[in-house]
Formats: C-alpha cells, sequence, structure tokens
C-alpha cells in the first residue's frame, strides 16, 4: 500500500481530529475567555488537517486519551502556512 493511500488519521499514534462548528468555538472562547487569535495554531496542510477537511480560519478539537486526565481536549484554530 502507498503511504499517500493511508488515511493518517485512522493512525494509532495520531489523536482524534474533530472541525467544531460556529457555536461549539463561541462556546470554547466564552468558557475561556480568550478571543479567536488567542488560540494555538495548526497549519493547513497538516496531514490530519486535510484529511478531515480543514480550512483556514476553523478550529480543530483534538482529544487525546491521557494516563493522568483520562481524555484530554485541545484546540488548535487553522492557519495558512508562510511561505518561505
Amino acid at each position: 500500500m502507498d503511504t499517500k493511500d493511508f488515511p493518517v488519521i485512522e493512525h494509532v499514534m495520531v489523536p482524534e481530529h474533530h472541525v467544531m462548528t460556529r457555536e461549539e468555538v463561541d462556546d470554547l472562547l466564552q468558557k475561556y475567555q480568550i478571543n479567536y487569535d488567542q488560540l494555538p495554531k495548526i497549519y493547513h496542510d497538516d496531514p490530519a488537517v486535510k484529511t478531515i477537511g480543514g480550512s483556514v480560519n476553523d478550529v480543530i478539537r483534538i482529544v487525546r486519551n491521557s494516563q493522568t486526565a483520562g481524555r484530554a481536549e485541545s484546540f488548535r484554530m487553522v492557519v495558512k502556512r508562510p511561505k518561505k
């Protein structure tokens, strides 16, 4: 199997990635009393972002299994990778 054909999101080492709805993002920003630009970033060409159909300005929820927390969620805003 060609590695280009393997869905990266299904790999055991890749945590769950989900594109959040506008309502979910609004709730997140209100809960943490932050604005959109304060979210950590993830590039638009990240293989997991591409696989789930993420676009620039989307917010991605990343869910990891954690030995200490059980379930750990993080959030990233999709940005365009700057040109070199």
